[in-house]
């Protein structure tokens, strides 16, 4: 038979490369939520689920459930050979540690694959990362990296990771830039990702001296960070990166690819028309509408981006002075944090 694991031993053992998670709920739920780095293999499918919670509802739960044992028996062989498929100690879950999730480890012991079940499910994975955020105490200073946009903060916060230096990449967590564009190209996470994610990543970060991370406002897409970390960010070092308003153009271009999301571009920008003076708003209009990217990035940096950071900047008076570096290139900005970080935090 199978055997169940509670979300800590689950964690240790994945913190241990020695557990592969997989969710069995329909791809639509997996989609919406799931545990990080987990297989889907769903029990039902969309429909199928949709099929029997309506039989559920209208009619009773024994049919339901004759229902559902008609559909996975048709498919039962396909379904054990996805699991058969995949090397080493494995934990199946679904929404409560119930039914989809007991039934596939139990056919799958019969199969003489064993898996674990995790324990009150993603409900109670989730339980436990609300449960970890609403305690946890930020120990790493914080090393707030700012800049006008297009500064390139994302990337060289990249390659300062591939450095080794320990970053909270939020936008890479909430799956958006942070900005009324932010979202072209990716794919908005919920805040139950977000917070999945972040944890991960603050749980990794926790016992360094310093940790890195961009000058993001608490909001971020669909996303709120939590006010610890806001508050961390608040107190923590600043830096501020100023790069060629024609290299920080270059940069938005190369990263979020208008040629290829024309329409997501011109939604986006509908929603900050009103904020400009006609006759700018008219012109970054028709330069879009063109194709003409690098002349509608130039003016929006001018009569929108530049004011907005530098109208928010004189509202946190009372932050820590700044350390400014001017750098012609992610590279250099790069080097240039790298070099600060040697001097404060030695080793």
């Amino acid at each position: 038979m199978f055997q169940d694991i509670s979300v800590e031993d689950m964690l240790a053992l994945r913190k241990k490369g020695e557990l592969e998670l997989i969710d069995v709920r329909s791809s639509g739920e997996y989609e919406t939520f799931t545990i990080p780095g987990s297989i889907n293999i769903p029990f039902f499918t969309n429909e199928e689920r949709a099929e029997i919670g309506t039989i559920y509802k209208m009619i009773s739960k024994q049919a339901a459930m004759e229902r559902g044992l008609e559909i996975i028996s048709a498919k039962l062989p396909a379904f054990i050979k996805q699991f058969a498929a995949i090397p080493g100690r494995k934990a199946v879950y679904c929404w409560r540690g119930g039914m989809r999730s007991k039934t596939t480890a139990t056919l799958l012991s019969l199969m003489n694959i064993h898996v674990y079940r995790l324990q009150g499910g993603i409900r109670a994975y989730r339980k436990w990362v609300s449960d970890t955020l609403d305690q946890f105490a930020l120990n790493p200073i914080c090393v707030v990296v700012s800049g006008y946009t297009g500064s390139g903060k994302t990337s060289v916060l990249q390659k300062l990771a591939m450095r080794g230096h320990p970053v909270l990449d939020l936008e890479a967590y909430a799956g958006h830039r942070g900005s009324i564009f932010g979202q072209i190209g990716l794919r908005p996470h919920n805040q139950k990702t977000f917070e999945s994610l972040l944890l991960g990543a603050l749980i990794e970060v926790q016992h360094k001296p310093y940790v890195l991370l961009e000058a993001e406002s608490k909001r971020i897409g669909r996303c709120v960070m939590p006010d610890f970390l806001a508050e961390g960010k608040a107190r923590g070092r600043q830096i501020v990166l100023e790069m060629p308003l024609s290299l920080r153009a270059r940069h938005i271009i190369e990263d979020y690819k208008p040629h290829a999301h024309k329409q997501e571009v011109m939604d986006a920008f509908a929603f900050i028309k009103r904020r400009l003076h006609t006759p700018v708003a008219a012109e970054i209009e028709q330069h879009l509408l063109l194709g003409r990217y690098a002349e509608a990035v130039h003016l929006l940096l001018e009569h929108y981006y530049d004011p907005r950071y530098e109208h928010s900047s004189r509202q946190y008076d009372e932050a820590p002075e700044p350390v400014i570096y001017h750098a012609s290139s992610v590279e250099e900005a790069a080097d240039q944090i790298e070099s600060y970080l040697q001097q404060q935090f030695p080793i």
